[in-house]
């Protein structure tokens, strides 16, 4: 069986890829746990039962392991990516350092698996969890109604800014009950996140920030196209998750019930669409769950051939550490 390296293991998402890979019944000896600068001793869980020393990524010989998984900050990634290649071993990029490259795929499990021939390194990226909690539920419509143009309004949780920013929401929310001021407690966001809403994800790059730009660019590039994208991103003061609400319009006219038939057919996607008061999955439904879950589907009038439809998934499990082990059974199997 292959060795498989995980990078970041002390992070969301690396902690989520672990879970993949034991419920899939990977043994504990073939897995590696990297994080850098990891002190002799450190642990982290693999299952119920089991724990995996957490190596030194600084000094590690990546000949050892058939696979490389990092999940890791862009920052880290670069630096410790080429020590990988040089080994000539299987590697999925999940933060986004190798997004340029022309010759790494970035790969949707489900929607574009046969860009994988592209990866003339053995290199496969990983997009964001809102470019792929958006496309996989698209990928059958595109295949039957083509896709044109998209708008995607996300609602984001803390989450995505790691441990610091789940807990400046806590100590704030905390603090909020107990009518202490915040003013210590703004570190990440530099606005109060309890009981607000704040539309900024990422740095500004010109206009729009770092994730409102890669939904765009990662977009046309897992779908190989010059689709027209807008995305607005907002955070909600939620731990974990990410909701959307997509509104797409096709080259062909559109029927809203060939549309809900498409998306049930779609692995991973489930459709719980109810007209009713409650009768769709809200944020706080998904937490811990493997799928993509979409609601509110109805046609966008505004637009020819124009529908819309809401969306949520735990943006750590389902979007990204879900498509990571996905596309390392792609990686192996080729």
């Amino acid at each position: 069986m292959s060795k498989i390296a995980v990078i970041g293991v002390t992070e969301n998402v690396g902690r989520e890829i672990l879970t993949f890979l034991e419920a899939d019944g990977v043994p504990a000896d073939n897995v590696i746990a990297l994080e850098p600068k990891s002190p002799l001793g450190n642990l982290v869980s693999y299952g119920e039962d089991d724990e995996l020393d957490v190596f030194n990524l600084d000094n590690f010989d990546f000949s050892q392991a058939d696979i490389a998984i990092f999940a890791t900050t862009e920052e880290i990634a670069k630096r410790y990516l080429p020590k990988a290649k040089a080994k000539n071993i299987k590697i999925i990029d999940c933060s986004g350092a190798t997004f340029a490259d022309t010759d790494v795929p970035m790969i949707v499990a489900g929607l574009n698996d046969e860009h994988i021939k592209n990866a003339k390194h053995n290199i496969v990226s990983i997009p964001s969890a809102l470019t792929t909690q958006m496309l996989l539920p698209l990928a059958k419509v595109n295949e039957t109604f083509g896709l044109k143009r998209l708008i995607a309004s996300a609602y984001i949780s803390t989450s995505v800014y790691g441990k610091d920013a789940m807990d400046e929401l806590f100590n704030q929310t905390r603090k909020i009950y107990m009518n202490t001021t915040l003013v210590d407690d703004e570190q990440v966001f530099k606005k109060q996140i309890a009981f607000n809403v704040l539309p900024q994800v990422g740095e500004f790059i010109g206009e729009e920030t770092k994730f409102e730009w890669m939904v765009n660019a990662e977009t046309k590039k897992v779908l190989n196209g010059n689709m027209k994208v807008h995305a607005n991103c907002a955070f909600v003061p939620v731990f974990i998750g990410a909701a959307l609400y997509v509104n797409a319009e096709c080259v062909n006219e559109v029927d809203v019930d060939k549309i809900r038939n498409e998306m049930k057919k779609t692995k991973g996607v489930v459709v719980f669409d109810k007209q009713v008061d409650g009768g769709y999955v809200s944020l706080n439904d998904v937490q811990g769950e493997d799928d993509i879950y979409v609601s509110r589907l109805r046609q966008d009038l505004s637009v020819e051939n124009g529908f819309s439809f809401w969306c949520v998934a735990d943006n750590l499990r389902a979007s990204v550490a879900k498509n990571a082990f996905n596309v390392m059974k792609l990686l192996l199997k080729n």
